[in-house]
């Protein structure tokens, strides 16, 4: 029986639980999920980007309980060190908990400009400047990356935490059909194809209830 539970919220709109999710997929731990009910008040809070939730993703694991994404990418790299959440290397561990943490503080007008909704398609989106200037920097820690390790995964061929970190930004430029250098979109491409990608959208497309406040019309 699996002994950990992962809370979530809503699977096409929640780039948080998005990201929990898939650090527990990668790690290998076993769990179970839990839902939070769609009227629930404070995951309304955390999807529209009112308030941080404590609520969502949080993982319980036998006594111990994580929550806020960070915290529990760190937790699953320590009780699961073969996994390879981090890279082996020190200079390169350092570097992936650099951008990690840029994005877990960062990148508010992308998440404003483009929030996460994995069940529509917005062709020729028109990107307001502000946004532009956090896409161009997703950009750099992209090509930068891809560069230094040799891809296809941003610290190299296995996914690490920084590639569940920025997960939900390549979801952000399907949906909003952000035009992408050459390297980028290959990386999009090789997010979207990981097989929990997959089994997370096609869950996220199974779900009935929709958030009149995330569903923009252009």
């Amino acid at each position: 029986m699996p002994v950990a539970t992962l809370t979530l919220s809503s699977k096409n709109y929640s780039s948080w639980s998005l990201r929990g999710w898939l650090m527990a997929r990668l790690a290998g731990i076993d769990f179970v999920e839990e839902m939070v009910e769609a009227d629930d008040a404070s995951a309304r809070a955390e999807l529209l980007l009112l308030a941080p939730s404590v609520r969502v993703p949080r993982l319980t694991h036998g006594d111990i309980s994580v929550w806020d994404t960070l915290a529990i990418g760190e937790y699953l790299n320590e009780i699961k060190p073969k996994a390879g959440l981090l890279p082996a290397d020190a200079a390169a561990r350092a570097h992936c908990r650099s951008v990690c943490g840029e994005m877990h503080s960062g990148f508010s007008a992308l998440r404003s400009a483009l929030p996460m909704n994995l069940k529509a398609r917005f062709p020729k989106f028109t990107v307001w400047s502000r946004a532009k200037g956090d896409i161009e920097r997703v950009a750099e820690i992209w090509n930068d990356c891809l560069q230094r390790y040799g891809g296809p995964f941003l610290f190299g061929k296995k996914p690490t935490l920084a590639d569940a970190m920025y997960a939900p930004v390549a979801t952000r430029f399907v949906t909003y059909d952000v035009a992408l250098d050459e390297a980028c979109a290959a990386y999009c491409q090789t997010i979207m194809a990981l097989p929990a990608m997959q089994e997370w959208i096609d869950a996220a497309k199974g779900e009935p209830d929709d958030i009149e406040e995330l569903e923009m019309e252009f």
